[in-house]
């Protein structure tokens, strides 16, 4: 067998290979780009998702190795999604619910629950329901965000369920050990959900934050992606906030 010779490629395993992904909301936006790049990085991926057509697309699209189309904020929906998965399973990651922004006045008692726990009780109904299935050192990823952490009137209770969130992940890590849990906080992404929240708003947006971020451009699922499929495959990892904004949280305005 002849060496390779100095400065020629040389190929690499891929760092997910023989392990399975599940990504709960995974038909669009953040969730589907997590799955073509976990998949480029060798895993089994599972996709779940509210509806049927747009995820058996999103399916096809990444070579997923199989769809559950369910609503994941329906405790029995996904606890039966787990005992009808064949594990062992590896990662699961955590996409939604979306943020809603309603002023706090205008907010009844069920919104405001519904508001400071969504995130929370999906996060640990996920947990409950997945930690028998998974490997020692796989992780849950959850998704929050940056620009919840300034308090504004038009965020409303968008910011309290936001710090609840990194003290809620790294305690769940050390219930959890030695499966890891982590949290992404991301900034604006641009994503299906951010256009259905930005309406024609969204072309402008994306210019402003061309024009002050300091990366100089719009942060984008890929770059969410990476960044969950490391946190994936560095086994280090656990119990810890990732921020990624494009330094948003920094910039002026």
């Amino acid at each position: 067998m002849s060496a390779a010779t100095p400065g020629s490629p040389t190929e690499r395993e891929p760092e997910l290979l023989g392990q399975t992904v599940v990504l709960i909301g995974g038909s669009a936006g953040i969730g589907l780009e997590t799955g073509r790049r976990a998949r480029a990085e060798g895993a089994d991926v599972v996709l779940t998702g509210r509806n049927p057509e747009r995820l058996e697309r999103a399916a096809q699209e990444v070579g997923a190795r199989s769809t559950a189309a369910f609503d994941a904020t329906d405790p029995a929906a996904l606890k039966r999604f787990f005992e009808d998965l064949p594990d062992p399973i590896d990662h699961v990651m955590v996409t939604g619910p979306g943020p809603s922004y309603v002023p706090l006045l205008e907010m009844d008692a069920e919104q405001v629950r519904d508001a400071l726990g969504d995130h929370v009780v999906l996060g640990l109904e996920v947990a409950r329901n997945a930690a028998g299935k998974m490997r020692p050192g796989g992780t849950l990823i959850f998704m929050g965000g940056t620009g919840g952490r300034k308090i504004s009137r038009e965020l409303g209770l968008v910011s309290a369920a936001t710090a609840a969130l990194p003290p809620f992940a790294a305690a769940l890590a050390l219930e959890l050990a030695p499966v890891r849990v982590n949290l992404i906080a991301a900034g604006f992404v641009d994503t299906p959900l951010s256009a259905s929240l930005l309406g024609e708003g969204l072309d402008a947006r994306r210019d402003e934050l061309r024009a002050k971020l300091p990366i100089g451009r719009v942060v984008g699922p890929a770059d969410v992606a990476a960044l969950a499929v490391h946190i994936m495959t560095n086994t280090a990892l656990t119990g810890a906030t990732y921020d990624i904004d494009g330094g948003q949280q920094f910039a002026p305005g």
